[in-house]
């Protein structure tokens, strides 16, 4: 991850723990993820609820790299809000 925006010059970083609220917004969207994928599995496939396990696992498996920058993407958008107008500082 970069350490300041190439455009606004904003700092990713605002303080040590600042995305640790980002694993909350993770949770929420694997928690989506598996239940449309449940959903998929046992209405499409019509696979048990221990077979339907498998693929939830693999689905999360994959989107995981995925879900981890959405979640820092929604996390920051919550607390910074995106200037078109603003100008690259001069100064650090």
């Amino acid at each position: 991850m970069k350490e300041r925006c190439p455009k606004c010059n904003l700092k990713y970083m605002m303080e040590p723990s600042f995305y640790y609220g980002a694993m909350y917004v993770t949770y929420a969207l694997t928690v989506g993820i598996s239940i449309i994928t449940f959903i998929i599995s046992t209405l499409v496939f019509n696979l048990s609820m221990i077979e339907s396990f498998i693929p939830i696992v693999l689905v999360l498996i994959l989107t995981s790299p995925i879900s981890l920058r959405f979640s820092r993407i929604i996390w920051i958008n919550i607390f910074v809000h995106y200037d078109p107008n603003s100008i690259k500082s001069k100064t650090d």
